[in-house]
């Protein structure tokens, strides 16, 4: 296998020639290394079946299915489906998946440490994920901000962007927000996470799942230092110009792995709705997400 730093502002790692059917312990050990530092990896020219997507993803930590079984693979509820494709057995995963800044599984007791993200069909049009890295935000905020998060605590919910379900068709709305609230309930996690393999501190916040946030003692903070965080770390850009966001875009044959803790990401969905597949695995590694609050 031969690794290639890249060349852009946002360099991750490009990785040729990797054949997990004869990847060593080491192999994986150095890319799991550059997951955590470097925070994206691209594996290009791969060509894998399910079974094997979900076998490399066991490689890096322990997959975990998604709660939702509406998004599993019909032949493998490891893999979660983005897609549109209209077949003749009917929907298979769920269209237009993640069109908003987030980590994956934050609103959860156990957030995941990698996202393995493998595109199946891409449409001839810009696809590709905007991420921002969260660490990089923490530095990059004020004095100001960084004294007003420190010993906080930030509540996460899914409430805001969860998929109505095929069953959910006729349901009063109340009923369903019920059941958002007693499959998912609120999470509380330190507002500024310390990265279990790098020592960085993360800002771990999002527009999508976090809702609200409190000092040591319980008490509610001011929503505006949410918002305040959410704009510096350049979640309330429409331009999506701001200097935290850079874009991958991918290729036929790319499989992208990032560190979860670190990047959020949002979705860059093709306008035209061109027929679009990807097939993602999550797994957790061997350390857990750091409940202990930051100064």
């Amino acid at each position: 296998m031969q690794l290639t730093t890249r060349s852009d502002d946002h360099a991750g790692i490009e990785v040729h020639h990797f054949d997990q059917a004869v990847a060593t312990s080491d192999d994986i050990q150095l890319l799991r290394h550059h997951i955590y530092t470097n925070k994206v990896v691209i594996l290009k020219a791969q060509e894998l079946k399910p079974a094997a997507f979900v076998e490399l993803g066991r490689h890096f930590g322990t997959p975990v299915s998604y709660y939702e079984p509406m998004y599993h693979h019909p032949e493998n509820d490891l893999i979660f489906v983005s897609s549109n494709l209209t077949r003749p057995e009917g929907q298979i995963g769920v269209p237009k998946t993640g069109g908003f800044w987030h980590a994956d599984y934050q609103f959860m007791p156990e957030p995941f440490a990698f996202t393995l993200f493998y595109p199946q069909k891409l449409p001839h049009g810009t696809r590709g994920t905007r991420f921002i890295n969260m660490a990089t935000a923490y530095e990059r905020l004020s004095p100001r901000l960084k004294e007003a998060v420190g010993g906080t605590v930030s509540k996460h919910s899914a409430r805001r962007y969860v998929k109505i379900r095929p069953s959910d068709v006729y349901r009063p709305i109340g009923e369903v927000l019920a059941d958002i609230e007693r499959v998912t309930p609120p999470q509380t996690w330190p507002t500024v996470l310390v990265h279990p393999a790098t020592g960085e501190r993360i800002l771990y916040i999002s527009e999508a799942f976090t809702y609200a946030i409190e000092d040591a003692h319980g008490n509610a903070l001011p929503t505006s230092l949410l918002d305040d965080l959410l704009d510096a770390s350049g979640q309330l850009d429409d331009s999506y110009e701001h200097p935290n966001i850079f874009v991958q875009t991918y290729e036929p044959g790319d499989l992208v792995l990032w560190d979860n803790r670190t990047l959020i990401h949002r979705a860059l969905h093709n306008p035209t709705n061109e027929p679009t597949e990807s097939f993602r695995v999550t797994v957790t590694d061997e350390h857990p997400l750091s409940a202990e609050v930051a100064a």
